[in-house]
């Protein structure tokens, strides 16, 4: 169980935040961990995981996103080498397809199909949750959906992706943008809306992301004035539908007495205790 509790600790250490708020980690920091000395070795492995990624009709680039790093080497020389930004699930298809005769391998395959099954619920689940556990649920749903669809626009040509977001947020909120939002939720500077938003908006949000994200891909948008159009159109048609189902409309919906950052913080809290 010490091994367990050890190497499930190496996996979080070497976790990555970026800044659109998604973990990740680095390829050859987990080799390190996955104790494999030889990048082209552990390269095989990546491969393998990547057919298996795309044998199950998941994008292979969402997950295995590949990334150049520049290092050092004597006497002042430079080399460029390849790695890979790896999503939880990456992680998981590698521990998958490594040595299964390697402890340390056991133990990844363990702790990353948890860890990913902690990702997904069944809707019997979903509606046992309290709201606060739904808005967690919905958050990270939505950080991740906001991934794919940065991936999406960057394809498409868009550079400001705050004009991009904001020409979402404005045909979903009647004209507003992310900042007119966090002001009439009364947040602080910086403070994320997302974090401060109930179930059902992030969900309304969550559906107007998906389906940007498939517009641009389905149109084969490819500049950032037409990407920004879709995206507001998107917003429009998604409180519209709200509107004909005679729903709240987004910028009605209250604000939750406490973010889920202060959630988290008090949570983090009672655990220490």
């Amino acid at each position: 169980m010490r091994e367990l509790d050890k190497t499930n600790k190496s996996f979080e250490d070497i976790k990555h935040i970026d800044e659109n708020g998604v973990e990740f980690w680095d390829a050859r920091e987990l080799m390190n961990v996955l104790q494999y000395s030889n990048w082209q070795n552990f390269e095989k492995i990546i491969e393998k995981a990547k057919i298996s990624c795309k044998n199950s009709d998941i994008s292979v680039i969402e997950h295995f996103t590949n990334i150049n790093k520049t290092i050092k080497m004597p006497k002042g020389a430079q080399k460029t080498i390849l790695d890979y930004k790896l999503s939880r699930y990456a992680c998981y298809l590698i521990a998958q397809n490594g040595d299964s005769r390697k402890k340390v391998i056991a133990l990844a395959q363990t702790y990353f199909a948890i860890q990913t099954r902690k990702q997904e619920i069944s809707e019997k689940e979903y509606s046992m949750l309290t709201e606060d556990e739904k808005r967690f649920y919905q958050r990270d749903l939505t950080i991740k959906g906001n991934y794919s669809l940065n991936q999406a626009a960057k394809n498409a040509g868009v550079k400001n992706f705050d004009k991009f977001h904001n020409s979402g947020y404005k045909g979903l909120y009647n004209g507003e943008t992310a900042n007119d939002i966090a002001k009439r939720k009364g947040l602080k500077y910086r403070e994320d809306i997302l974090d401060n938003m109930g179930s059902d908006e992030l969900i309304a949000n969550l559906f107007r992301i998906s389906q940007t994200e498939q517009r641009l891909k389905r149109d084969n948008v490819d500049t950032e004035n037409e990407a920004c159009n879709t995206h507001n159109k998107i917003g429009k048609i998604v409180r519209d539908a709200i509107k004909e189902a005679g729903g709240t409309m987004p910028e009605d919906f209250p604000t939750p007495k406490k973010s889920l950052k202060q959630l988290e913080k008090e949570n983090s809290k009672g655990l220490r205790k």
